[in-house]
């Protein structure tokens, strides 16, 4: 089992001690009921982590850190998920499990049929959530390296902005016919790109088209918005990554 885990965006080093932001130092204290002595284990986002002991238990809570292990527990393909915001909070759900199955990179979209429509600063208290979902997960499943969330755009103004051949795979999950993940053979990356209930208009898919995209097939049934990218990215794992 593992021990603790916690994000520490500041410079760390072996055999010092480091302290833990406020919002993981309550969360050790007042939820894991941690103490002085109990191990944990802290990482910075820049690989690796360190393990280490609860030093300090008041005000602050500080950790005595022990040696770096350049631990890394990354997929070996570069997995970007562009997702067009569902409703309520299911882009909460879809961050965390995206983050398991060990994205890279997360692209929130508004598209056309989208319920969601976020701009200013509710859009930006909105991605400052998700990148915390994102920072939780990593301390739960174990990453060392938290994947980038990026601000939201919209779907078009999103493609426009793509490079013409990053010589990545752009695939668009489709509920017609397509490619299935089972013959997409030799490729060391992905972009999936997912629609939002009701799925992408006309225009949007044919402009992805024109982009680069292919659709991608899941099989015969229809999937949510918050299940088709979360399968796709299983299946891409099984078959040619490391799950």
């Amino acid at each position: 089992m593992m021990n603790p885990r916690f994000f520490c965006p500041q410079s760390l080093a072996p055999n010092s001690l480091a302290e833990l932001p406020s919002a993981a130092a309550h969360h050790a204290l007042r939820v894991l009921r941690l103490s002085v002595g109990d191990a944990v284990t802290l990482f910075n986002g820049e690989g690796g982590e360190y393990p280490g002991q609860i030093a300090e238990a008041g005000r602050a809570v500080r950790v005595q850190l022990g040696d770096w292990h350049a631990v890394e527990r990354e997929s070996p393909l570069e997995l970007t998920l562009a997702q067009a915001l569902p409703s309520g909070d299911k882009m909460d759900f879809v961050v965390q499990k995206a983050v398991e199955l060990g994205v890279a990179r997360i692209q929130p979209l508004l598209a056309s049929r989208s319920v969601v429509r976020l701009a200013g600063e509710r859009a930006g208290r909105r991605i400052a959530h998700l990148r915390q979902v994102a920072v939780a997960a990593c301390e739960q499943c174990g990453r060392n390296r938290v994947p980038e969330i990026a601000p939201i755009l919209d779907l078009r103004q999103w493609l426009g902005r793509l490079p013409h051949d990053n010589g990545v795979c752009r695939l668009m999950l489709s509920p017609h016919a397509g490619r299935r993940p089972r013959e997409l053979v030799g490729e060391g990356g992905f972009i999936l790109l997912v629609g939002p209930e009701g799925g992408l208009g006309e225009e949007e898919a044919a402009t992805a088209r024109a982009a680069g995209f292919t659709d991608l097939s899941l099989g015969p049934r229809i999937l949510r918005t918050e299940t088709a990218g979360l399968a796709a990215l299983a299946a891409l794992g099984a078959l040619h990554g490391d799950i």
